[in-house]
C-alpha cells in the first residue's frame, strides 16, 4: 500500500497530516470564538489522569507507582503489560510485537507476582509463574500499581514488585456512568485490518434505609488482531572456534490470529458507614491462532561469511491454536467496630493454557543437497543458493509431530486481618495482625504423536513431495522465501491413519505432572504517626509444603517420580516515611522476601539415556532477597511531580540452567542438563521520575505535559560449572538474566477543552536472555535495546463523543536477539507499525 515511501517518509508523513488537522482545528475555533460561538467541552485528561494516580502514590504506605484508567486510554495500549510499561523502573517482553510480560526493576518476570483485586493471578503456561498480561485487556481495569516495597500484611512473593490490578466499581463514579468504543487498526506488516468493541457501565441504587448504597458495575472487551511477522534466526549455530563461522540458519513467516476478550461484573454494598462488602468478578480469554512457515538451510561444515560449500535444506510448517484463560473471583468485606476493624477476602482464581491437537511440526527434507551455498549479513542471516531451493518439487514430507497440550492453575486462599487504633502519648498507633491460607495446585498434561516412515506406509513419493502441499510463494519482508505449506492438506494425509500406532509416549508422559504448593502465612504489624515521622514495622511468617509428581524415563523404563518438601521463613520489615515539607517525603524501606523457582525449573520428569541426561530440579531452594529502598518525592500541583529512589537487593539462592556433567550422581556423564541455585546476586540502582503540566504558561502552552521517568541498574551474579576438556570446576561471573541497565520512558503531551495529543518512547538496553554453559560465554543470548515510540490523539466532538487515532511502533523496532556479540544473529523479527482509529461515546 505504501510501496516507494520509506519508513522515515511514512512516519514524517503521519505527523505532518496530524500537525495540520490540529493547526487546522485551532484555527476553526479561533474563527469560532470570534463569532462568539465556541462550544466548551470537558474532557477527562492526561493531567488528570497524572493526578489521580500522584494522589494514590503519595498516600500509599509502599512505594508504588500507579496508573488510572483514564490514563490507560491516553495511550494506545492494548493490553495490562503495555499499560503498566509507562511506569518507573517498568519493562516488559514482548511476543510478535506485543507487550506480554513485565520486568521490575531489572528482575525477570518469573520474580514478580500479580494479583487481580487482591487475590494472586496464578499462570496460564505449564512452565512459569510469570502471567502473561496480554491476556488481560486494559479496557477491564480500572487501575494498575505496582508496588515495590511489600509491607509484612502483603505476600512476600515478589523481589521486584506486585502488579495489582483493580477492576471497575460503582463507586468509581457518581450515579450512571457507561462508555462505549469502537475501533480499527491496521498493521502495515501484512495489510490486515482489525476490529475492537469494548464498553462499561455502572450505577449505584438504594436498598433498605440507604442512598445509593449498592453499586454495579460491569465491562466488556473484544478484539481480533490479524497480523504477522518475518523472522530469520540462526539459535546460537555459530562457530567460533576459528573466527565466526554458521552452521546453519533459519527463516521464518508468522501468520497469526489473536483474539483477545473479557468481561467483568462486580458489585459493592455499603448498608452502614462503617460496613462495606463487594464480590469482584473477571473473566478474559485469549486465543491465539498460529500458522508459522519456516525454511531451514543447514551446511556440511561451518562456513564463513561469503564461504560456499555443500548443504542441505528442510522446509517446515507448524500451526497451532492455543487458548489461555483466566478468571478471578474475590469476596470481601470490611467492618469498623470502634477503635477495632475487622477486615477478609476470600479469593478463588484459576489460568488455563489449552492447545488442542496441532501440527507441533511438518519437516520436508531436500532431496539432494545444494552446491555452492553460503550466507551472508551475519546480523540477518541471507541465503546464497541456487534456484532449487525455491522449487518445491525438490523437497519430500519426512514426519509430522502432533501435539496437544492442557495445562491448568488454580490458587484458593482466604484471608483474615483485625486492627485496632490505639494512642501512644499522644501520637495515633495502630496494631494490625492476621492471618492467610492459599492452596495452590498446577497439572499439566501432554499428548503426542509422531507420524514418519512414510515410504513404509505405502505411500509414494508423488504423494510425499512438497508440490502437493504447497500454497505458492509467501511474502517475506527479509528477502526471497518460496513456498508455503498447506496445514489442511498435510491433516488430510495424516487423517486417515490410525494415530495410536503413532503415539508418542516419552513425549506424552515426561512432560506430564502435578504440582500442589500450600502457603500459610501470619503476620504482625505496627504503625505509628510521630510528629512528621511514620513507622511501620512487622514480622511476616510464610511456612510451605511442596509436592511434585510426574515420570521420568531412564534407558526406555519408566519411573515414577514424588518429591515432597517443606520450608519457613520468618521476614521482618520496616518502613519509614518524613514529611518534609508540604509536598516533600521522604521514604525508606528494609523489607524481605521470598520467590519459589518456577515449574518448569521444578518439573520432576527426566530423561536419561545412556551417558546423556536432561531434567527439572523439585529440590531447588526458593530466593530469598533482602530488599533496601531510600527516596525522596516532591509534588507540584496538578501532575506534577519529581521523585528520586535508591534500591539495592541482595539476593540469595538465585536459580540458572547447569550441566551437572562430572560431578556427584553424574561424574560419570557428558551431558546432564538442570537447573542449580546460585550463591548470592546483588542488584542495585537509581530511578527517576519527573511528570508536570505547564499550566502557568499562557495559552496554547498552558496544556503541555511533560513525563519522563527513568531506572539505571546493575547487577553482579556468579555461576559453576564443570568443565569436561579442563576436568575442573569452573566459575564466571554475570549480569542477572532479563535484567537491562536502563529504562526509561519520554511523554509529550498537549491537551485542551477538545484536543488532547500524546507522544510517548519506550526504551530498554540489553540484556542476558539465556546462559550457555559456565565455559562458553560466546553462546550466551543477549536481547538488543529497544525504543519503541507511540501517538495518541483524541478529540472530543461533543461532551460525550470523542474520536481518537493511536499509532504504534513508529520507528518499526525489529526484536533482535544475538549471541555473545551484536554482530552475530540469535534471532531477528520484524512486525511493522501498527496504526487504529476508534469511536467512543461515554456518559457521566
Amino acid at each position: 500500500m505504501y510501496k516507494g515511501r520509506s519508513k522515515t517518509q511514512w512516519v514524517g508523513f503521519t505527523f505532518s497530516a496530524l500537525a495540520m488537522a490540529i493547526a487546522s482545528e485551532r484555527l476553526s475555533a479561533a474563527e469560532a470564538s470570534v463569532a462568539g460561538a465556541t462550544e466548551h467541552v470537558e474532557v477527562v485528561g492526561q493531567a488528570v489522569s497524572l493526578d489521580k494516580a500522584l494522589k494514590q502514590q503519595r498516600n500509599s504506605d509502599a512505594i508504588q507507582s500507579v496508573v488510572h484508567a483514564d490514563g490507560v486510554a491516553q495511550l494506545p495500549d492494548a493490553n495490562v503489560a503495555e499499560a503498566v510499561q509507562r511506569l518507573p523502573g517498568i519493562s516488559i517482553e514482548r511476543d510478535q510485537g506485543e507487550g506480554r510480560f513485565v520486568s521490575v526493576r531489572g528482575l525477570g518476570p518469573d520474580l514478580n507476582s500479580v494479583t487481580i483485586n487482591g487475590t494472586l493471578v496464578p499462570s496460564p503456561e505449564s512452565k512459569r509463574r510469570a502471567v502473561a498480561l496480554d491476556v488481560l485487556p486494559s479496557e477491564l481495569v480500572q487501575s494498575l500499581s505496582v508496588i515495590k516495597t511489600l509491607t509484612p500484611d502483603m505476600d512476600a512473593n515478589s523481589l521486584g514488585g506486585t502488579v495489582d490490578v483493580e477492576s471497575l466499581s460503582a463507586f468509581d463514579h457518581d450515579g450512571l456512568f457507561y462508555t462505549a468504543t469502537t475501533q480499527a487498526g491496521y498493521n502495515k506488516n501484512t495489510h490486515q485490518t482489525s476490529p475492537k468493541v469494548s464498553g462499561a457501565i455502572s450505577d449505584r441504587f438504594s436498598l433498605g434505609d440507604g442512598i445509593d448504597n449498592f453499586g454495579v458495575a460491569a465491562a466488556l472487551s473484544w478484539n481480533k488482531r490479524d497480523f504477522g511477522s518475518d523472522n530469520v534466526e540462526t539459535a546460537g549455530a555459530w562457530d567460533f572456534t576459528d573466527g565466526a563461522k554458521l552452521n546453519s540458519f533459519e527463516q521464518r513467516v508468522y501468520d497469526i490470529s489473536r483474539e483477545r476478550s473479557g468481561g467483568g461484573l462486580n458489585f459493592d454494598y455499603k448498608p452502614d458507614d462503617d460496613t462495606k462488602l463487594y464480590l469482584r468478578t473477571l473473566y478474559s480469554r485469549f486465543k491465539d491462532s498460529e500458522i508459522r512457515n519456516s525454511d531451514s538451510i543447514e551446511y556440511a561444515n561451518p562456513q564463513a561469511e561469503g564461504e560456499l560449500g555443500k548443504a542441505k535444506a528442510k522446509r517446515k510448517l507448524k500451526q497451532r491454536d492455543e487458548t489461555q484463560e483466566i478468571q478471578s473471583y474475590v469476596f470481601g468485606g470490611e467492618r469498623s467496630m470502634g477503635l477495632w476493624t475487622l477486615s477478609g477476602q476470600a479469593g478463588y482464581s484459576e489460568s488455563s493454557e489449552d492447545s488442542p491437537a496441532g501440527i507441533a511440526g511438518a519437516t520436508f527434507k531436500s532431496i539432494s543437497s545444494f552446491p555452492d551455498s553460503g550466507w551472508y549479513d551475519s546480523e540477518k542471516p541471507r541465503p546464497i543458493i541456487g534456484a532449487g531451493f525455491y522449487d518445491p518439487a525438490n523437497f519430500i514430507l519426512d514426519k509430522v509431530d502432533v501435539k496437544k497440550e492442557i495445562t491448568k492453575d488454580k490458587e484458593k486462599n482466604i484471608r483474615l486481618d483485625l486492627a485496632r487504633d490505639y494512642d501512644v502519648d499522644g501520637y495515633a498507633s495502630q496494631f494490625k495482625f492476621g492471618g492467610k491460607v492459599s492452596r495452590r495446585s498446577k497439572d499439566n498434561d501432554t499428548e503426542a504423536w509422531t507420524y514418519k516412515n512414510f515410504s513404509k506406509l505405502g505411500f509414494s513419493d508423488d504423494q510425499l513431495n512438497l508440490d502437493r502441499f504447497s500454497k505458492g510463494e509467501l511474502d517475506y519482508a527479509l528477502g526471497r522465501y518460496g513456498p508455503g505449506i498447506s496445514a489442511g492438506t498435510i491433516k488430510d494425509l495424516i487423517g486417515g491413519l490410525n494415530r495410536d500406532k503413532f503415539y508418542n509416549e516419552q513425549g506424552s508422559r515426561v512432560n506430564d505432572f502435578t504440582m500442589h504448593e500450600d502457603i500459610n502465612s501470619a503476620y504482625l504489624m505496627n504503625t505509628v504517626d510521630i510528629d512528621n515521622w511514620r513507622f511501620i514495622a512487622g514480622l511476616r511468617y510464610e511456612g510451605t509444603e511442596f509436592d511434585a509428581k510426574g515420570t521420568g524415563i531412564r534407558n526406555g523404563v519408566y519411573e515414577a517420580q514424588d518429591t515432597k518438601r517443606d520450608y519457613h521463613h520468618w521476614l521482618p520489615g520496616l518502613h519509614a516515611r518524613y514529611q518534609l515539607a508540604k509536598n516533600t517525603q521522604v521514604r525508606a524501606a528494609w523489607t524481605n522476601a521470598v520467590v519459589r523457582p518456577t515449574f518448569g525449573q521444578l518439573a520432576p520428569g527426566f530423561v536419561i539415556e545412556d551417558d546423556k541426561a536432561e531434567f527439572g530440579n523439585p529440590n531447588l531452594k526458593p530466593l530469598e532477597s533482602s530488599n533496601f529502598d531510600l527516596g525522596i518525592e516532591h509534588f507540584m500541583g496538578q501532575a506534577g511531580t519529581v521523585s528520586a529512589f535508591l534500591f539495592y537487593k541482595d539476593i540469595k539462592n538465585f536459580v540458572y540452567n547447569n550441566d551437572l556433567a562430572g560431578t556427584g550422581a553424574w561424574r560419570d556423564f557428558t551431558e546432564a542438563h538442570s537447573y542449580a541455585n546460585g550463591d548470592n546476586a546483588k542488584l542495585y540502582g537509581l530511578e527517576l521520575a519527573y511528570s508536570q503540566k505547564f499550566d502557568w504558561l499562557p495559552a496554547p502552552w498552558n496544556g503541555v505535559i511533560v513525563g519522563a521517568n527513568t531506572t539505571f541498574s546493575r547487577s553482579n551474579a556468579s555461576i559453576k560449572g564443570y568443565d569436561a576438556a579442563s576436568g575442573q570446576t569452573l566459575k564466571r561471573d554475570i549480569d542477572l538474566p532479563s535484567q537491562s541497565n536502563t529504562v526509561g520512558n519520554l511523554m509529550l503531551g498537549c491537551e485542551d477543552d477538545k484536543l488532547s495529543v500524546r507522544l510517548s518512547a519506550n526504551y530498554k538496553s540489553a540484556y542476558l536472555y539465556e546462559l550457555a554453559g559456565v565455559n562458553d560465554k560466546a553462546h550466551d543470548t543477549h536481547v538488543a535495546a529497544q525504543t519503541f515510540v507511540d501517538f495518541s490523539a483524541r478529540y472530543s466532538l461533543t461532551k460525550n463523543l470523542q474520536v481518537s487515532f493511536d499509532a504504534q511502533n513508529l520507528t518499526d523496532q525489529p526484536y533482535f536477539v544475538y549471541s555473545g556479540n551484536s554482530r552475530y544473529n540469535n534471532q531477528h523479527e520484524e512486525y511493522g507499525p501498527t496504526y487504529s482509529v476508534g469511536l467512543t461515546f461515554t456518559h457521566f
